[in-house]
């Protein structure tokens, strides 16, 4: 028997049973809120097959409905040279988890009435008043620029069609102008826009989607019209009214303990490598990433999605209204749009599968091969982080690996899709 064998073995005492308390949330057995428990088994051994595989070091999965958990299982390993067991409040990266919590800031302030979808973005940031789209090179070799058919909005920045790319996937002219300037280095978020400023926009407004910077442009406009920091802004008005307790831009000095290791696989070895830490994480920084900054853990996100699920609200803490919710879960890509297949890492929008304002909705599940319910909305994160909310069902879910994400691995996020609505038979309970 392997080293990691055994240490999985061990860890096998981890799993949390159904009716065990959660972090301020009540548990429930399966079969109280329609769910086979039998059935809802079949999660924990699959997710724990990936682990046992070694696609991942460990995983913590949360499944609720009606707002209560009904399957919660933690299994392997938070840090595999360590031998340190994953454990519910280990700490992970969630990288692009973070653009669903910048949208509900976003979302928070438009109910303030700070802002419409139809606003030009230079309404709110000057700068972008003299925005160009890239349309080739001159003969000089520097790019050929025009002002766009319109400018971009601030629901087109919502839904990433405003122009923009991220530098960071593509390989277009944009993209290396990107890699050059490096834009998301900035000290700070008023020089970061100020980069953006000078380079061209990828495409016509509205013409293509291109997951892009705009969540970490959100962030400033965050800044900007609620007169705070971002991380001031998130911890008063959205962590500490839901009980986000380990959620931040930073992991202070006495957490570092909890903190999980983020790994990347050797293809050809097939091993989990693992990455370096951030040597500044005990330091808010001073460019704070709407668009991936975060660290949090299961249990915290899980109250972040329930209070979505809820239409805004969690335990008498009221953040949206449910029409405010609703409008950020609908689709908002024209169908022109989703025809084309355009995509980032495991998702690919196509008619019945498309995007709102910081999170992909299942606008007809059947359509695409899904069991999900109507109006299931998502995302994940770049080290494998991933939630889903199926409104239609009252399900939430909430599943946390840290593996970079990358060509072969393991669709863990469909698969928990599948397993968990085929153990739901009672819908109407």
């Amino acid at each position: 028997m392997s080293r990691l064998t055994c240490a999985l073995t061990l860890t096998c005492a981890l799993f949390v049973p159904a009716g065990a308390a959660n972090n301020g949330l009540p548990a429930a057995q399966p079969e109280s809120v329609g769910f086979s428990a039998e059935r809802l088994k079949k999660l924990n051994v699959e997710m724990r097959r990936l682990v046992d595989e070694q696609e991942f070091a460990g995983i913590v999965s949360l499944v609720a409905r009606h707002g209560k958990v009904v399957s919660a299982d933690v299994y392997g390993m938070q840090d595999l040279a360590a031998r340190t067991p994953l454990q519910r409040d280990t700490i992970f990266r969630i990288y692009s988890m973070t653009k669903p919590i910048t949208g509900v800031a976003m979302m928070m302030l438009y109910e303030d009435g700070k802002w419409h979808p139809d606003d030009p973005l230079s309404k709110y940031i000057p700068e972008f008043a003299g925005l160009k789209v890239y349309t080739g090179a001159n003969p000089d070799g520097t790019p050929a620029l025009k002002a766009p058919k319109r400018p971009p909005t601030v629901g087109d920045l919502m839904s990433h069609t405003a122009g923009f790319t991220y530098g960071l996937f593509g390989n277009t002219p944009v993209d290396k102008l990107y890699q050059a300037d490096n834009p998301l280095a900035a000290p700070n978020l008023r020089e970061f826009v100020a980069k953006m400023s000078k380079l061209p926009l990828l495409y016509e407004p509205g013409e293509q989607w291109v997951y892009s910077v705009s969540v970490d442009i959100q962030g400033y406009i965050v800044e900007k019209l609620s007169g705070q920091p971002l991380p001031d802004f998130m911890r008063t008005r959205i962590f500490e009214p839901l009980g986000m307790a380990d959620t931040a831009f930073s992991v202070p000095q006495n957490k570092l303990a909890r903190l999980a290791t983020v790994y990347q696989m050797d293809v050809p070895s097939h091993k989990l490598n693992p990455q370096p830490r951030d040597p500044n994480i005990t330091a808010t920084p001073g460019m704070a990433s709407g668009g991936g900054g975060l660290y949090s853990t299961a249990n915290d996100y899980l109250r972040f999605a329930q209070m979505l699920l809820n239409g805004g609200e969690l335990e008498g803490h009221r953040l949206l209204a449910p029409a405010t919710v609703a409008l950020m879960r609908a689709n908002h890509l024209p169908p022109a749009l989703m025809d084309v297949r355009f995509g980032i890492g495991l998702y690919r929008l196509r008619s019945g599968f498309g995007f709102g304002y910081d999170v992909a909705v299942f606008e007809d599940p059947q359509k695409v091969g899904s069991i999900t319910g109507k109006g299931t909305y998502l995302w994940d994160g770049a080290a494998g982080t991933w939630f889903w909310i199926d409104p239609s069902n009252d399900v939430v879910f909430v599943g946390m690996i840290q593996r970079m994400v990358a060509g072969g691995m393991p669709n863990a996020e469909n698969l928990s899709r599948t397993l968990v609505h085929q153990a739901l038979l009672d819908p109407g309970k």
